[in-house]
């Protein structure tokens, strides 16, 4: 919807002050007319000045000044209809049309002036009974602050629009701030969720191809077995991390029983479980992949615990292996790309510290996070 002001400034004084030229133009030859070759000359310049002012970078203040002080000394010379109309004009348009307060309040001043002093001129030179009185002619400065008030609000409804427009580019650039920084941190847990995966099947793999070098068979076809076993269970975690995601929840315990369980590690919980952050409980779930990952590879047999801790202030997990008690086969290597360094790193970012080192009996993990 078009304000209105924008309205009156675009439409109305325009259609206002071609209406007053043309109807003043039909009336000079039937009206009285004080000093009619005079007054035919001062009304062509005002017409001209008037239209000069309609044009949008016409803002000048000598235009101005000039368009007030010839509309005000027609005012009392050409008693036609519309022709005292061009004093009110040039004020109104001086409050509406000038960016200085104090120019606009000037040309109101001076168009009240100029008017009160031609009438008195005239009067005293030609009195006639239908002249103006000169105290009326003060009046033709009065639209200028009818201007200006129109000014302001325009100048109000801009600088209101420019906000919000401001305002708009700003949350929408908060907001896709905010979605690259979450499909960052969703490509980084999917990317998680498979690098651990495919490191225990490229494990499995290897284990049987080792195993088959070594003519042992049904060994090398049950680590085939348990590489398909992997595949299947990546998806269901897959599937699981994804709605994890959409739902910014997860079931933290459960899913540690499970990883555990896949693994053939021993799980247990200890205090009252809370829920946490997506950031924290995904930090966990990696660690505990990534420790039973390397407890995997680097102690293929041992025993290994996953233990997760929930305390008033913080929550600790830890997962400990034993000692190897099968050879490590030739060839096994590699592994998530994550690391204790990018687990250490993972945890600082969330104020938490990691610990990883071994022990009398084996290697243990340790995270801490407030």
């Amino acid at each position: 919807m078009v304000p209105l002001d924008r309205i009156v400034e675009k439409v109305a004084r325009p259609v206002l002050a071609v209406a007053a030229i043309l109807v003043t133009a039909l009336e000079f030859p039937d009206h009285a007319i004080i000093a009619r070759p005079f007054a035919m000359g001062l009304f062509a310049v005002v017409a001209v000045l008037s239209l000069a002012t309609l044009i949008p970078w016409r803002s000048s203040l000598v235009l101005w000044v000039a368009y007030a002080i010839t509309a005000a000394a027609l005012l009392p010379l050409a008693q036609t209809t519309l022709a005292p109309i061009f004093a009110f004009l040039a004020s109104a348009g001086a409050g509406g049309r000038l960016p200085s307060r104090k120019a606009a309040l000037a040309i109101a001043v001076l168009t009240s002036v100029a008017s009160a002093v031609a009438v008195l001129v005239v009067n005293g030179i030609w009195p006639t009974p239908t002249q103006w009185p000169w105290w009326e002619a003060l009046a033709t400065g009065l639209p200028s602050y009818i201007g200006i008030a129109r000014a302001d609000r325009a100048a109000a409804l801009s600088n209101a629009e420019r906000a919000a427009a401001e305002a708009r580019r700003a949350g929408e650039s908060e907001a896709r701030e905010a979605t690259l920084v979450e499909r960052g941190r969703i490509a980084r847990e999917l990317h998680d969720v498979l690098g651990h995966s495919l490191t225990g099947i490229a494990l499995q793999l290897d284990m049987a191809d080792a195993l088959n070098e070594n003519n042992r068979r049904d060994e090398a076809t049950a680590a085939m077995r348990n590489a398909r076993q992997l595949a299947v269970t990546s998806i269901g975690d897959m599937r699981e991390a994804v709605h994890a995601l959409r739902e910014d929840t997860v079931p933290l315990s459960r899913t540690l029983r499970a990883v555990a369980d896949n693994a053939g590690a021993a799980f247990a919980a200890q205090g009252a479980e809370r829920t946490l952050s997506v950031d924290a409980a995904y930090a966990i779930l990696r660690a505990t992949q990534e420790a039973l990952t390397n407890a995997a590879k680097h102690a293929p047999g041992a025993a290994v615990s996953v233990k997760l801790v929930f305390s008033p202030d913080s929550v600790e997990l830890e997962v400990a292996n034993g000692r190897s008690r099968a050879p490590v086969p030739v060839g096994i290597g590699g592994g998530t790309g994550l690391g204790l360094t990018g687990m250490r790193d993972r945890a600082a970012a969330l104020g938490g510290t990691l610990d990883a080192g071994p022990v009398d009996d084996g290697w243990i993990v340790r995270l801490r996070l407030p």
